[in-house]
């Protein structure tokens, strides 16, 4: 079988969320699957790294397509020319985005549709372009991945699919992140806090991730308890939002906050593990890749009670309520003060980490794969 893939989110030392997904579930279906030729198809110059064996063919199309004019470009005009040199068996897109002038057999992963729950979260061109097309990549699609039991019913109730054209295939933790000893934590400490305890936050700062409430229930948390903890900020200010920079700006203790940008892989191991505790308190999540990574260090997890992040954190996580600052607040008090709650969250999520890797992934991601090669076009 031929089966083109979508990789233009297949960037050297740039992999974020959806990127993880395709670079760790790619390269275990390509290299466990040689029996099939894969055509990787870039939208710029790719890294070489990401051609993972010699059954993949890498194609590059312009124009490099990172803005809702460019996806339309390279989805409805590039993309279908290439496909019809290739002639694949399966179009395949972990990133969602489909090519609705093509009529190639086409599957797509939709991690989340946070932009039909909160359109203002997203620059008015982003938001109108997907929710314009999303929901025909969805009736386009002869089947339909996606990463919680949550987003499956989202995709059933926003856009109609029935649901047995959908599969669950949870997203993994790289096995890279370990815990670490005691005196590593403490050179840790000693390089990013001064030797200071803190909570981590890491994710693009997005709205949704909830920052502007973290920063209030941090502030609330110095001012309350008395404790002297630090909050790291992990990820870019891509989307620095009036919204998080009041936040931020109104906060007596922003001092304490410290902004450490995007960390290679090794180095965000080492500032997960660290941690007093990892504080992901978005307020809607597909899934939520970070409580993996902080489950694997060892890192108590504060995360929220809404959309997915109690299908992934189950009972190794403190839950809060996202909107409620005080809710937040009493997560990070808790933690802080009973270092024996973080011991026996961390005990749970030992278990709880099971259920996930990025080989089971691979595996049902490949399951959904041949039912869509098996199927017919809607």
């Amino acid at each position: 079988m031929k089966i083109a893939v979508n990789t233009r989110l297949l960037l050297k030392n740039k992999l974020e969320g959806i990127g993880w997904f395709s670079y760790e579930t790619l390269k275990r279906i390509t290299t466990q699957h040689q029996e099939h030729q894969f055509y990787f198809i870039f939208d710029r110059k790719y890294d070489p790294s990401f051609i993972f064996s010699d059954n993949i063919t890498p194609v590059v199309i312009p124009p490099q397509a990172r803005h809702p004019v460019l996806y339309y470009l390279w989805f409805e005009k590039s993309l279908p020319r290439i496909l019809r040199k290739i002639q694949p068996d399966l179009f395949f897109s972990p990133d969602g985005y489909l090519s609705l002038s093509t009529p190639v057999k086409s599957m797509n992963v939709i991690h989340d549709l946070n932009f039909e729950h909160y359109p203002d979260d997203l620059p008015y061109p982003e938001r109108t372009f997907y929710r314009h097309y999303f929901p025909q990549y969805a009736r386009k699609a002869c089947r339909i991945a996606t990463v919680s039991e949550f987003s499956k019913r989202d995709i059933i109730n926003q856009y109609h699919v029935e649901p047995e054209k959908i599969d669950v295939v949870y997203n993994g933790a790289n096995d890279r992140y370990i815990p670490l000893t005691d005196s590593e934590k403490v050179m840790v400490r000693a390089k990013y806090t001064g030797g200071i305890p803190y909570f981590v936050f890491v994710g693009a700062l997005h709205p949704r991730k909830n920052l502007a409430n973290l920063f209030r229930a941090f502030d609330l948390f110095r001012q309350d308890t008395g404790i002297n903890m630090k909050l790291l900020i992990i990820g870019q200010k891509k989307w620095w939002t009036r919204g998080i920079k009041d936040a931020y700006d109104k906060m007596k203790f922003n001092n304490d906050v410290d902004f450490c940008g995007r960390l290679e892989p090794l180095e965000l191991n080492r500032v997960i593990a660290a941690a007093t505790a990892l504080t992901y308190v978005s307020y809607f999540e597909g899934f939520g890749i970070p409580i993996l990574e902080a489950f694997y260090c060892e890192t108590p997890v504060i995360t929220s009670n809404v959309t997915s992040m109690p299908e992934v954190a189950g009972d190794a996580a403190i839950l809060t309520d996202p909107f409620s600052v005080k809710s937040i607040f009493e997560g990070m008090a808790k933690i802080a003060s009973n270092p024996s709650l973080g011991r026996s969250l961390n005990e749970k999520a030992r278990e709880r980490r099971q259920d996930f890797s990025w080989q089971k992934t691979a595996g049902l991601l490949w399951d959904s794969m041949e039912k869509a090669l098996d199927s017919k076009n809607p």
